[in-house]
């Protein structure tokens, strides 16, 4: 098997994160793309977790299964990457053992080794711009939550992808396809990781959402905070006028 082989034989999400999964880890947690603007407008999004059960879908280095435990939170997390998974288990240690399991899962995979109507809430931030059929995950996420359970996601913003696929990547692109594009991220360290995405229109997001059953909730377009703007003042700036993410709350 050639190395070309074995990598068409990974899910999007794997071929990208296992070249520099232990930078992203050390950077995440303070990256502002990630830690002041993401992040606090996705988990605004969540209700109170104590004592609820969460599923962590594409935890990467479990810093937000962290944040769910610390606050109450029973949490079984899960990640396309092997060494995410082993990030995410040396991140949590022991301190919450009763409270929390990871393992390697793969959202293009049917999440049969998760019982139907388990959980009370579905986390998945940043993690859908790496699968080209939404489709069959909602179908997954909707089937093991229980009835009333939540599910909560952020993804590229669908007009801030086309203005950057378009304008920066000078690729010629329609709004109302579903496209992979791919480009260096340069915010992690050298060697730049080349990250393999899908950007898609807006109804490319909610309809198959609607198709399987849930009910949208709340759809946010956040803007950084005021901590982003001291760290980063130019990129604040640019994304006070023109999105980059979105984030979404549905209902079972």
């Amino acid at each position: 098997m050639t190395i070309a082989d074995d990598q068409s034989e990974k899910s999007l999400g794997q071929q990208n994160y296992e070249q520099f999964a232990d930078r992203y880890a050390f950077a995440a947690e303070t990256k502002a793309h990630n830690a002041y603007y993401d992040r606090p407008a996705t988990l605004s999004l969540l209700p109170d977790v104590d004592g609820r059960l969460v599923l962590d879908a594409g935890c990467g280095p479990g810093i937000y299964a962290e944040w769910l435990l610390n606050r109450g939170a029973d949490v079984i997390a899960f990640d396309v990457t092997p060494r995410m998974v082993e990030l995410a288990q040396e991140r949590i240690g022991q301190r919450f053992s009763d409270r929390f399991m990871v393992q390697v899962g793969d959202l293009n995979q049917p999440l049969d080794w998760l019982q139907a109507e388990t959980f009370d809430m579905v986390l998945c931030p940043l993690v859908l711009d790496y699968i080209e059929d939404w489709g069959p995950v909602f179908r997954e996420f909707y089937r093991v939550l229980k009835a009333g359970g939540l599910l909560v996601f952020s993804a590229g913003h669908p007009f801030g992808d086309f203005l950057f696929v378009n304008e920066r990547l000078k690729q010629r692109s329609s709004y109302f396809d579903t496209d992979q594009y791919e480009c260096y991220w340069k915010g992690f360290g050298e060697p730049y990781p080349l990250v393999k995405e899908y950007r898609r229109p807006l109804s490319a997001m909610l309809n198959p959402l609607i198709a399987v059953g849930f009910k949208l909730d709340t759809v946010l377009e956040p803007v950084p905070t005021e901590v982003f703007k001291a760290v980063e003042p130019e990129d604040y700036e640019k994304l006070t006028h023109r999105p980059g993410f979105i984030c979404i709350r549905a209902k079972k």
